[in-house]
């Protein structure tokens, strides 16, 4: 019966112990047994060999032997395999929810073979997952958040529209409940982009950085942006539709923030490739650089109102893709944020 067998259940690790204290005790037991008849041979062959009848001492003597021995594999097998009864015990705590599982580094049982390194990355698996389900639980809670506002609007909007007897009147109505569609579409969009990192969906094919650029700029771009190609030509390995998104992204951070041109800018770097938006809008105030791939910020410089989802998104699919984001206050005025990605 195989430890998957219904019977053992949540017994495995201890059919498990079961199992390696046969083997070591067959083991021991095969070796002795060789040991003691290759042995002896040699002794009759150098003429030393005595023969003498198997008395019930002897028996009794290999009784003993064998419970020894057994004893011993007993002790072995307990000490081999009591790292993995701590495994299983964490596993299953945090399968029932408990998320401060972890296992106990210091216990003396642990410190077998390999068995820390091991117990290293199951505590840093579960610290991982412990911090996604807690950003998940935030992000669901300020979404949740989010949409009912714009939601509470768009019924007072729709009742506005109905009550109005001005056509003028109900026109700009219907304009405002159509700003608000479009916001929560635009949660709505970020949010599905952020699932397919979290269930690592990314879909990489060879893109040509030009391409992308330019397809971003025709599709959220300004009349007043320009591109400004760097790069001559060059190719790297990315989802073209999370790549897109964050491009697309910056190019609308600048539209809201930006008070005169706007440049993306192709860059090549080596191993990655850096695609750039320059403003020149007010900048970043004092410490803010960092705090606007925070989701659900919104810079303090003003700007047409965001959901704050955008940048914190560009992070995301940088770093999926081996890179990172950045944004700093350019020298001559305004700001330049940007992404790295690797070319492979």
């Amino acid at each position: 019966m195989g430890p998957d067998c219904e019977p053992w259940g949540e017994h495995r690790v201890f059919y498990l112990r079961w199992r390696l204290q046969r083997r070591i005790f067959f083991t021991l037991a095969t070796v002795i047994v060789i040991t003691t008849l290759t042995g002896g041979a040699i002794l009759r062959t150098l003429g030393f060999g005595i023969h003498k009848p198997v008395t019930s001492h002897a028996l009794f003597a290999g009784f003993l032997a064998l419970l020894l021995l057994w004893t011993l594999s007993r002790a072995m097998a307990r000490r081999i395999a009591a790292p993995m009864q701590e495994f299983e015990r964490v596993a299953r705590e945090i399968g029932a929810g408990n998320m401060n599982a972890r296992i106990q580094l210091t216990d003396r049982r642990m410190q077998v073979g390999e068995m820390p390194l091991v117990g290293y990355a199951i505590n840093e698996m579960a610290d991982r997952i412990d911090k996604q389900l807690s950003d998940q639980r935030a992000l669901l809670a300020t979404v949740s958040h989010e949409i009912r506002t714009p939601l509470a609007r768009m019924r007072l909007l729709v009742e506005f529209a109905r009550d109005a007897r001005d056509q003028t009147k109900r026109g700009e109505h219907l304009d405002e409940l159509d700003k608000e569609v479009v916001g929560v579409d635009a949660l709505v969009s970020e949010l599905l982009a952020a699932s397919r990192i979290d269930f690592g969906a990314l879909r990489r094919t060879e893109l040509i950085a030009h391409d992308i650029a330019k397809a971003a700029l025709d599709r959220v771009g300004p009349t007043n942006a320009v591109l400004d190609d760097q790069s001559e030509n060059a190719t790297f390995l990315g989802d073209a539709t999370l790549v897109a998104r964050a491009v697309g992204n910056l190019l609308e951070n600048a539209k809201r923030h930006a008070g005169g041109a706007i440049r993306l800018c192709l860059i090549e770097r080596g191993p990655r490739i850096a695609f750039e938006v320059e403003d020149d809008g007010p900048g970043f105030a004092q410490g803010e650089e960092l705090q606007v791939f925070q989701p659900f910020y919104r810079g303090k410089n003003g700007g047409e109102a965001s959901v704050g989802l955008g940048l914190a998104l560009v992070k995301r699919i940088a770093e999926a893709h081996g890179g990172r984001a950045y944004a700093q206050n350019r020298e001559g005025g305004g700001a330049r944020v940007g992404i790295e990605l690797a070319r492979v």
